[in-house]
């Protein structure tokens, strides 16, 4: 029976998400102070029940990762050097080009799109991998790779971006003062927490009962729990924002299209040409993944931190990822129908 249960979950799991969003926003109008309710579980820009929610939702696919073959998964150089330069060269150029193009009547939305763009996800893309079959090894690699270059190269990108770039497009130069330590901290909440919990739990569960135990009994007992975290998550997401889209549906729009159109080429272009590279369909499912999704969690923090929480570039950044989750989870049905495409 509990495998039945499970089953019925994970093939309607679509379903589910939009269900838990239709839920969020029917909560944020049916309860307009239930934002300022969530909100008050807050310290900083972090909210509480939001990050509990995320840290949960990546523990057990992380548990599940093999730390000791992450080196092996990375001895294909091609691959690896594709992937960081389609997700950190490519990318933030193609969501600065959207946002100029499609917001630059609206300099706030367009500011927040483009520090949407400085850094790829490193949260919600260990779920979209765990859901579409790619390689968790790869997965929890580019991860790691990834969140130390946003710690020492996101600021370094916002300069270059918002002062360097936009003056050459015809838009009035920004500067923002962002500190090592503010990249560092977020960094360390949505990626460093998660990671330590899962190689403590799973070093202590394969010493104390052994490495069967840990992957027939445990591992399954747990993995259920990123499917709920992921539902409570975008509850609380739609939730808080809520009477906003349902107030400024227009605006939303303006900023979601952009979005979509970037995990679109995103994903797509970067699933075909590691395709083409040769590589297998989990590892070209897990860079396709890595490459289109963004760190809203750190953008938004950015966002409310630099011009404040009620400013047209934390509007955009919490938009984010309320479009992200439907998107992705919909490229997640693609990337598994395309699975058919490779060979066994």
């Amino acid at each position: 029976m509990k495998n039945k249960r499970l089953n019925f979950v994970d093939r309607y799991l679509t379903l589910w998400i939009f269900l838990a969003m239709g839920v969020g926003v029917a909560l944020g109008n049916v309860f307009p102070d239930i934002d300022q309710w969530i909100n008050q579980f807050s310290v900083g820009t972090t909210n509480i029940p939001l990050a509990i929610g995320l840290i949960i939702m990546m523990i057990p696919p992380l548990v599940k990762v093999d730390f000791k073959k992450i080196p092996v998964v990375f001895k294909n150089k091609k691959v690896l050097g594709i992937s960081l330069f389609i997700t950190w060269i490519l990318g933030p150029f193609l969501m600065f080009v959207l946002a100029t193009t499609f917001l630059k009547d609206n300099p706030a939305y367009l500011t927040g799109l483009i520090i949407i763009g400085l850094a790829p996800c490193i949260a919600m893309v260990i779920v979209w991998n765990e859901l579409a079959g790619g390689n968790r090894e790869l997965a929890a690699g580019l991860v790691g790779v990834n969140s130390l270059l946003q710690v020492l190269f996101f600021s370094a990108y916002a300069w270059f971006y918002l002062e360097i770039m936009l003056p050459l497009f015809g838009f009035d130069s920004i500067q923002i003062d962002l500190s090592f330590i503010a990249v560092a901290k977020t960094v360390g909440i949505y990626l460093g927490l998660p990671f330590g919990i899962a190689m403590f739990l799973r070093y202590w569960i394969s010493s104390k009962r052994g490495e069967v135990f840990l992957n027939t009994q445990f591992i399954p007992r747990i993995s259920p729990f990123t499917l709920y975290a992921l539902l409570f998550t975008i509850v609380i997401m739609f939730s808080l924002k809520g009477q906003l889209i349902a107030e400024l549906p227009i605006d939303v729009l303006k900023v979601a299209l952009p979005l979509v159109i970037f995990f679109l080429l995103m994903f797509f272009l970067m699933f075909f040409v590691a395709k083409w590279t040769g590589a297998t369909y989990d590892q070209t499912a897990t860079v396709a993944f890595t490459a289109s999704g963004n760190n809203f969690e750190l953008a938004i923090a950015v966002a409310i931190g630099v011009f404040g929480l009620d400013s047209g570039q934390a509007f955009a950044g919490v938009i984010g990822p309320l479009v992200e989750v439907p998107a992705l989870i919909l490229l997640v049905r693609a990337s598994l129908y395309m699975k058919q495409f490779f060979n066994s």
